[in-house]
C-alpha cells in the first residue's frame, strides 16, 4: 500500500514569465502524475468488502461498547478478562492446557482436585463460607453393630410348670409328647420315670407366679470395616482451574 505524492508543481508554472520553457505544461508531466495516482489508488483497500493484509490497526473501543465499530484484539482480550475475573473457575473436559495459554490472559492454578463444587448456603454451617472444605471419599470404617434390649409386658406375662407326680389337671404331659421312658422332669423319682407308659399322664403344677423376661444383646457386625467402603455421589471428572491474578 502506497500513498500518492505529487511530483510536478503546476501552480509554480503560473508565476514564470511568458516564453519560459518551464511555463509549459507537458503531457509527460500529466501522465507521470496520473500514473502515480493510479498506483496509490490500486494499493488501497476498498471500502466495500475490503481485503486487508499485513497488520492493520484500529482505535480500541472502551469495554462495553455495543455498536458496529471494529473490535481490536485489545478489546476482545478485555472482554474475555471481564468474563473470567480473578476467582473465576474454568473447566475443560478434553484439554489439560493452562487457561493462561488457551485464553491469553491471567494467572491460573489447578483447582479442587478430587472434589466437587457446592453452592454457598449461608443457612448451613457446612457450606456457609467460600472455599470451605469437608467430606471424605472413603469412609474408614463402616462396620457396626446395633444394641437392643426389651422386657415382656403384660401381654407376655406367663407361668412355668413342673412335674409333681400327683396328676394335677392344671396341665398334663403325655408320652405322646414325651414318648421316651427315660424322661426326667427333674422332681420325679427313678420309679416314677420308668412308670410312664402309653396313655399315662403326668401332673404339672406352677413353680413360679406370673412374671416377665428381659433380653438384651447386639446384632451381628455389618460393613467391611477395611477402609474400602466408598460413599460417593455420581460424578464426572474434568480439568478445573481457578484464576488467581
Amino acid at each position: 500500500m502506497s500513498n500518492y505524492s505529487k511530483t510536478t508543481d503546476f501552480a509554480a508554472k503560473d508565476a514564470l514569465a511568458t516564453g519560459n520553457a518551464n511555463k509549459i505544461v507537458k503531457g509527460t508531466e500529466i501522465d507521470d502524475e496520473f500514473d502515480s495516482i493510479q498506483t496509490a489508488v490500486n494499493s488501497k483497500a476498498d471500502t466495500n468488502n475490503a481485503a486487508l493484509t499485513g497488520t492493520p490497526t484500529a482505535p480500541t473501543a472502551s469495554f462495553g461498547t455495543d455498536s458496529t465499530q471494529i473490535s481490536t484484539t485489545a478489546f476482545v482480550q478485555a472482554a474475555m478478562a471481564a468474563v473470567y475475573p480473578v476467582g473465576s473457575i474454568y473447566s475443560n473436559a478434553a484439554v489439560a492446557t493452562n487457561p493462561a495459554t488457551l485464553l491469553g490472559f491471567g494467572t491460573w492454578e489447578a483447582y479442587a482436585a478430587g472434589r466437587v463444587l457446592v453452592g454457598l448456603d449461608s443457612g448451613n454451617a457446612n457450606f456457609d463460607t467460600v472455599e470451605e472444605t469437608g467430606g471424605t471419599a472413603d469412609q474408614a470404617n463402616l462396620a457396626h453393630t446395633h444394641s437392643f434390649s426389651a422386657t415382656t409386658g403384660a401381654e407376655g406375662a406367663h407361668t412355668h410348670f413342673s412335674h409333681n407326680g400327683t396328676g394335677n389337671s392344671s396341665a398334663v404331659l403325655t408320652d405322646t409328647n414325651y414318648p421316651a421312658r427315660g424322661y426326667d422332669p427333674g422332681s420325679r423319682s427313678a420309679t416314677q420315670n420308668t412308670g410312664i407308659d402309653g396313655g399315662a399322664t403326668i401332673g404339672l403344677t406352677s413353680t413360679a407366679p406370673t412374671h416377665t423376661h428381659s433380653v438384651s444383646g447386639t446384632t451381628g457386625s455389618q460393613g467391611t470395616g477395611d477402609g474400602t467402603d466408598a460413599n460417593l455421589q455420581p460424578y464426572i471428572t474434568v480439568y478445573m482451574w481457578k484464576r488467581t491474578a
